[in-house]
């Protein structure tokens, strides 16, 4: 049993931005020289989320026309009584997807569905650098 850990980095333009990053993981993976385990990814940040979508435009539009809907951007939130930097809802948006996921691999291969794909949705307020911690249990 061996742990490798890395770290992709990724820009983004915030505002619900949603990325892609099956390919960035699948390739840390491969680069782990471990064959079968999981890997464990998290974002840093407490306004980004990772989960795993059938990435097409059209889902994609949903998404972001679902969290509008949950936790709109233009109603009060304590958050910013506090900060008063505009971004509650960012925060609201991220708690309900979280901050990681675990995925098996075999193979060196992640074993994602045909259809799904491992985004990250960053719910700030404006662009971000973001960290994705990606750790990989196996052997």
């Amino acid at each position: 049993m061996s742990v490798k850990t890395s770290y992709i980095n990724i820009s983004t333009k915030g505002h619900g931005d949603i990325i892609d990053i099956s390919k960035s993981v699948g390739i840390e993976v491969q680069k782990s020289n471990l064959t079968s385990g999981i890997v464990c990814i998290f974002v840093s940040g407490s306004t980004a989320a990772l989960t795993t979508v059938e990435y097409e435009p059209g889902l994609v539009k949903d998404i972001k026309s679902l969290f509008d809907r949950i936790a709109p951007e233009n109603i009060p939130y304590h958050h910013e009584e506090t900060w008063h930097d505009g971004n509650g809802h960012s925060h609201a948006r991220a708690t309900l997807l979280g901050p990681s996921l675990t995925i098996p691999f075999d193979k060196a291969t992640l074993l994602l569905g045909t259809w799904q794909q491992i985004i990250l949705v960053d719910f700030d307020n404006r662009t971000r650098d973001r960290t994705i911690v990606v750790q990989i249990i196996g052997e």
